[in-house]
């Protein structure tokens, strides 16, 4: 049998991904230092995470901020915390990758006005910003503004970027978050790429971009995936992927040049799947995850950033964010995944999954298309995403899909990764949020009034009119403007917008499992139970206060749900004027502390005594705190089995209607 040379097997060795891990936590100062060791440990790019203020345009002494700040990200308010941010990191030879969606193109300003004080040619930046608000709208819950206006100012970064920062990437198409709300593989490809069409098309309709430039613009749309433990099937779909955008690119839009054309893409891999029981089985999940955007050539990622092993119990530490880089590294530099060909080449079981993969994500698109496009369809899928995670969480309580650690093989030993006082995670610096509020409070004292009054005229003006947002916002930067100046001035102009609660479906497996439950919930003296599913804080990730409010309903509850973002006073006096029987709160920011006793103080004041549980990402350590508050049950990632919960709910219910018989 002839095996062919050493030569004509391998081909020529490609180069590593971008290897980034996504960081940022208390204040600019302290993300500099974290940037700065991860640099030297052999990372090629940073991918900054924001605050939850920072995403939602707050500054630090807005009454929602109130707990948030520094927690998930840094804070970012003004342009002297860019300089912070990048001292001693020079952004002409930085790949720069920003998470931020609604206020992008402030955050984007903010980095250009810093090239521009640097004196930095905006041509020698690198890296990507989001900027995908559908995602935000569909799942992630950080918006701002209504689509029609999103869309614009989607629009205009991107028409700024590809004119006057050509090696930017303005959008990164986010299927990423579409998968961690429950998307199967041709939902994530077909909302992605329905997203990518609809502001193509925007772009075209805005005339802001020319037909000769208009290539271009396409050769500058990237895409953000998700990688999940199914490597073999994440295989298929970046295929899917790939074909899918050249064929759609010069089919739909006429690109011929084949560079324009090619998907460009990113991954974090899946953190959904990553556990709290046994966290360190993550360490092998994210490890199989990273294989499935990086085995295949054809559809090989541009960038890579893993989570760490014990994001499913806080904010990893320095260390296990090497762990994180070093798994890449070991992929990248001592295998030899890089030495050969696509693997895949001729393989009838990854074809035959690929063309199924996409005939699904296909039908999916054009019914999207029909419909008028994603901008037109939010609620719509929306809906058909809680549905899908609802499917996905069901098959995991009865074991369906098997989670290694949680629903079986749960027996374990003493892990020598976890102190005995709980140190294995990183605590954001509580004094982050005092001391930010005084550097904004000195910052707004120290501009020049004069020039920061004509900059915030000027970008009203552009904010009312067609003109591009972008030069104002530069402007307003180097005036001295603030995060939650600029979000403040474009509400004024464009509003905010309210999200539907995708929360009406059920689930037929999860309906017979919650139908013990249901019977006793109905025949309970004084009618069924009523549950308050709220959500304080800026938190935007609603995927599991969601979950509990559809199993609630199964179980028989009456559920009040009203979305994202209220205040702890809100949810005080809704469980008044509701008379709800119980109240149910998400919080995965780590913001729980703050918001709980906030909470409990209005609860106190309005005379009510609802038993109040708590859900999210909760570390040991603060469990006895939140007793102490009050709080009758805490829920953490570990507590898969919702009818269990629902049935804790119930019995807390009942003792309290016999105490107050």
């Amino acid at each position: 049998m002839n095996e062919g040379t050493d030569s004509e097997i391998r081909r020529q060795k490609d180069t590593p991904w971008v290897m980034r891990t996504y960081s940022g936590h208390s204040s600019a100062r302290a993300s500099n230092e974290l940037y700065k060791t991860n640099l030297a440990k052999g990372q090629t790019g940073l991918s900054i995470a924001f605050d939850l203020p920072t995403q939602l345009g707050y500054n630090p002494d807005h009454p929602q901020a109130r707990g948030e700040v520094g927690k998930v990200g840094v804070p970012v308010v003004h342009i002297g915390h860019m300089h912070e941010l990048f001292d001693g990191i020079p952004i002409e030879k930085m790949n720069t990758s920003m998470t931020i969606n609604a206020t992008a193109p402030w955050l984007l300003g903010l980095y250009l006005a810093l090239a521009k004080e640097q004196g930095v040619s905006y041509e020698a930046l690198s890296g990507t910003t989001q900027n995908d608000i559908v995602k935000e709208y569909l799942s992630r819950g950080t918006f701002i503004f209504p689509p029609k206006h999103s869309s614009r100012l989607t629009v205009d970064m991107i028409a700024y970027t590809v004119r006057n920062v050509p090696k930017w990437n303005p959008i990164n198409v986010c299927s990423y978050h579409l998968q961690e709300a429950g998307a199967t593989s041709s939902q994530e490809i077909a909302y992605s790429l329905a997203t990518a069409i609809s502001i193509l098309d925007a772009l075209k309709d805005s005339g802001k971009v020319s037909e000769t430039e208009f290539p271009k613009v396409v050769g500058r749309i990237s895409f953000f995936c998700n990688s999940g433990i199914r490597f073999i099937e994440e295989n298929a779909k970046m295929k899917v992927f790939t074909r899918l955008w050249d064929k759609l690119t010069l089919a739909r839009y006429g690109v011929s040049d084949p560079k324009y054309r090619r998907f460009r893409y990113g991954v974090q891999v899946n953190s959904l799947g990553l556990t709290e029981s046994q966290p360190e089985n993550n360490v092998a999940r994210i490890t199989l995850e990273a294989l499935g955007v990086t085995l295949s050539k054809e559809a090989r990622a541009r960038a890579l950033q893993l989570p760490a092993w014990n994001e499913a119990i806080g904010l990893p530490r320095p260390w296990d964010q090497q762990w994180s880089l070093r798994v890449q590294q070991i992929l990248a530099y001592e295998t030899d995944i890089l030495e050969y060909g696509d693997i895949f080449e001729g393989s009838h079981v990854m074809e035959s999954l690929v063309a199924e993969i996409g005939a699904a994500a296909e039908a999916e698109l054009e019914e999207i298309l029909l419909s008028g496009g994603v901008f037109q369809m939010i609620e719509e899928l929306k809906s058909r995403l809680v549905r899908s995670q609802s499917e996905r969480t069901a098959k995991i309580e009865n074991r369906e899909i098997t989670v290694v650690g949680v629903n079986r093989f749960t027996e374990s030993e003493p892990s020598p990764l976890s102190t005995p006082d709980g140190d294995h995670f990183l605590v954001a610096d509580k004094n982050a949020e005092s001391e930010l509020i005084e550097d904004v409070l000195r910052w707004k004292r120290r501009r020049s009034r004069r020039e920061f009054e004509r900059a915030k005229m000027a970008l009203y003006k552009a904010a009312q009119s067609e003109e591009n947002i972008m030069e104002p916002t530069i402007a307003f930067a180097l005036a001295g403007g603030t995060t939650g100046e600029w979000a403040d001035l474009l509400r004024e102009v464009f509003g905010e917008y309210r999200a539907p609660t995708g929360v009406a479906g059920g689930v037929g497996q999860r309906q017979a499992s919650l139908a013990h439950i249901a019977k006793k919930a109905r025949a309970l003296q004084g009618g069924p139970p009523r549950l308050l599913v709220a959500k304080p804080g800026l938190d935007g990730h609603s995927n599991g206060a969601e979950q509990i409010a559809v199993a609630a309903r199964d179980a028989g509850f009456e559920v009040i749900y009203e979305g994202i973002r209220l205040t702890p006073r809100q949810i005080a006096v809704a469980a008044r004027d509701e008379d709800v029987d119980i109240v149910g709160v998400s919080i995965l920011s780590g913001s729980h502390l703050e918001l709980i006793s906030e909470l409990t103080t209005h609860l106190r004041e309005l005379k009510i005594d609802p038993p109040l549980v708590v859900g999210g990402i909760i570390p040991d350590v603060d469990r006895e705190a939140l007793l102490n508050l009050g709080v009758r049950a805490i829920y953490t990632p570990k507590d898969y089995r919702i009818a269990d919960m629902l049935q804790e709910m119930l019995d807390l219910v009942v003792d309290r209607r016999q105490d107050h018989a």
